[in-house]
């Protein structure tokens, strides 16, 4: 019981990165969105905030680190393709620019991972998914040099690399049945539409700003067949004229593709005043720029299905049409947004970027089109895009949070003007990298290959000698993340090998109409959004996969989520050695083994290690001083309650 004290202390200390002390916030508009449930997050990333640097991942890395033990020097057989790292002059451009900055400030960086820690690292964040016991052998075993890298190209060949992305880009394109706060219900329908839209684009390596470009510009009759159109209904919204709809369009590509949250704040008022400490560019930027852009979107008409040809008046597809003779009129006095009225004699906004030179649509081009063509073309769309990528590798973004990029403080050659200072940790580092994104076409795998054979993704979490929480946006060391809710879900099922299907509703029921199809998943990571997880949401929600509405998904622990690793049946069923839990299960492959062999395969099995002869000892003494069985399964037990099976490190 005393791991489980830990592990609950442990979880229950964690706090969300950027919500740690709220600041003072000095505003003319508490009506804006700043001030709502994100508001912490928006505080986290002002100019205040930046001159106190948050330590929070230092501070769990080190927790987790020192729950560790003594598991590092105990690698059998070592690692073997250890080689000091590249340092400065490195021809990757992660190392070149981390140890570049590492060696001028005269900061070491930790060693380099053993093997072990780097196949389940990898493996977890590539394809969610803990590697194979006989996997993780193989590779310790293996003398080639090259190992590692041929082993991350494994791993963004495999159909495992697709569901995970395909889960990351669900989240951020939040693709969910419906979005209750405007009533917009895509159905079933077109949640799986969308999922395989995104599924398919991933598959077949599409680039992505072709993606983004799809879901910017879609056109088209139904929601329910074609899966792309499903991002822009989700941008709707109720309750007032139409420009709110085209400002909601505007705020959510600039946050999803951009990383501009505070855009939203700019199409309800300019922004001195209000956004003075957050952005440099928000604070220069008029209202009358957020109408330019969100003219791009002026042409826009979501439609639902015509009612005579519904099966039943309330379900319902949704169609994406442009209409030419669309307008951004100033002339609302109600919705969702302060008044929009004539500023002199200009009553009719034309669109243009608000960025570089206000570029609009070129003659004949649709808006949205020229919106698609503009934002993708933009060097800011490779750093976001990048930014994103490099936090679910590296745990922290080089810009924190990751969706409130200053467009005037990324530029290593052009940095802002006191007292502001550049906003990335490393911007050489993102400048390097998005062109090296654009080069590649926009390739995401080319991307991640990028990240995850640099030696800095394959430094230890552990440090040797005494560590400096300022040191943590360098990326001196490996920080730790809490495993995604879906892949604690997975592990647990995968290594105790008792499977845990979820079937998902995939269609609407239809009054007087057949039942509603189904389809069934061995993972969690292939449902299509958290509303489709049935009865495994009991186990799932306490580890904040969020609702891809109105909460996001979170890293921090809880005691909650301690105890369902100690208590819930799902965890409960696949420690037993009896034949209910299945012929083929961990334990009835291991029981009638040796000790040793026993408890090597379990560790092996869930830690993706090998066991050090204190645990070792630990766990023989106990199956030899009463019923085997029940300490058997009591092993098996504590490994899933272990922090090293909890957090990647």
């Amino acid at each position: 019981m005393k791991r489980c004290a830990i592990l609950i202390s442990v979880l229950a200390g964690f706090t969300i990165t950027g919500q740690e002390q709220e600041g003072e916030i000095v505003a003319d508009h508490a009506e804006c969105t700043y001030f709502g449930p994100k508001r912490a997050q928006f505080v986290a990333g002002s100019l205040a905030a930046a001159r106190q640097p948050r330590n929070s991942f230092s501070q769990e890395t080190e927790e987790i680190v020192s729950r560790l033990g003594a598991t590092r020097q105990f690698v059998p057989g070592g690692s073997r393709t250890f080689s000091s790292m590249q340092g400065a002059d490195s021809s990757n451009v992660v190392d070149k620019n981390i140890f570049g900055v590492l060696q001028s400030r005269g900061i070491a960086p930790a060693g380099r991972t053993n093997d072990y820690e780097f196949i389940r690292r990898a493996s977890l964040d590539l394809t969610g998914r803990v590697p194979a016991p006989e996997r993780v052998t193989a590779f310790v075993a293996d003398s080639d040099p090259g190992k590692r890298t041929k082993y991350i190209d494994e791993l963004l060949g495999s159909d495992a690399w697709v569901d995970k992305w395909t889960m990351f880009f669900g989240d951020l394109y939040r693709n969910t049945d419906q979005i209750r706060a405007t009533n917009t219900i895509r159905r079933a329908e077109g949640r799986e539409a969308f999922y395989r839209w995104i599924y398919d684009s991933l598959k077949t390596g599409k680039a992505y700003n072709k993606m983004a470009f799809e879901l910017i510009a879609a056109e088209g009759a139904n929601s329910w067949t074609q899966g792309e159109l499903n991002w822009q209904i989700g941008n709707r919204t109720t309750g007032g004229p139409a420009q709110d709809n085209y400002d909601q369009m505007a705020a959510s590509t600039m946050e999803t593709f951009l990383g501009v949250s505070h855009f939203n704040c700019i199409v309800c008022h300019s922004g001195r005043g209000h956004v003075d400490t957050l952005s440099l560019w928000g604070k220069g930027a008029g209202r009358m720029q957020a109408y330019g852009f969100a003219a791009f979107f002026a042409q826009t008409n979501m439609v639902q299905q015509a009612r005579e040809q519904r099966p039943d008046p309330n379900i319902y597809y949704w169609g994406l049409t442009t209409a030419r003779t669309g307008t951004y009129a100033l002339n609302t006095t109600t919705g969702n947004r302060p008044p929009r009225q004539p500023i002199g004699s200009t009553r009719v906004v034309p669109p243009a970027y608000p960025f570089g030179e206000g570029a609009g649509p070129n003659g004949g081009e649709a808006w949205r089109t020229a919106a698609a063509r503009l934002v993708t073309a933009d060097f800011n769309f490779a750093r976001a895009t990048v930014n994103y990528i490099w936090k679910e590798l590296m745990v922290r973004g080089l810009v924190e949070p990751v969706n409130q990029l200053d467009p005037d403080r990324l530029d290593p050659d052009n940095p802002p003007p006191a007292p502001w200072t550049l906003q990335p940790s490393n911007a050489a580092l993102l400048r390097d990298l998005a062109q090296d994104f654009i080069d590649s076409g926009y390739n995401l795998k080319s991307l991640m290959r990028r990240i995850a054979t640099s030696d800095a993704y394959q430094l230890s979490a552990r440090y040797d000698g005494q560590w400096d929480p300022s040191w943590e946006s360098l990326h001196a060391r490996r920080l730790v993340r809490r495993l995604w809710a879906e892949e604690v879900y997975d592990a647990i099922s995968q290594t105790s090998n008792v499977a845990a299907p979820i079937t998902m509703t995939t269609s609407t029921r239809v009054p007087n109409g057949p039942a509603p199809e189904t389809r069934i998943v061995p993972y969690a990571m292939q449902t299509t959004s958290p509303a489709s997880r049935g009865g495994a949401a009991a186990f799932l929600n306490p580890f904040y996969p969020g609702d891809r509405e109105d909460t996001d998904r979170r890293r921090d622990g809880s005691d909650q989520q301690a105890l369902t690793l100690m208590n819930n049946n799902f965890v409960m069923t696949r420690t037993r050695s009896s034949a209910a839990a299945g012929q083929d299960s961990v334990l009835r492959k291991f029981i009638n083994r040796t000790d040793r062999e026993l408890i090597d395969n379990l560790y092996l099995t869930v830690l993706s290690r090998l066991p050090n002869e204190s645990e070792r000892a630990t766990a023989s003494a106990a199956l030899t001083s009463g019923n085997r069985q029940q300490a058997a399964e009591n092993l098996l037990w504590s490994l899933y309650n272990k922090v090293d099976f909890f957090f990647n490190y």
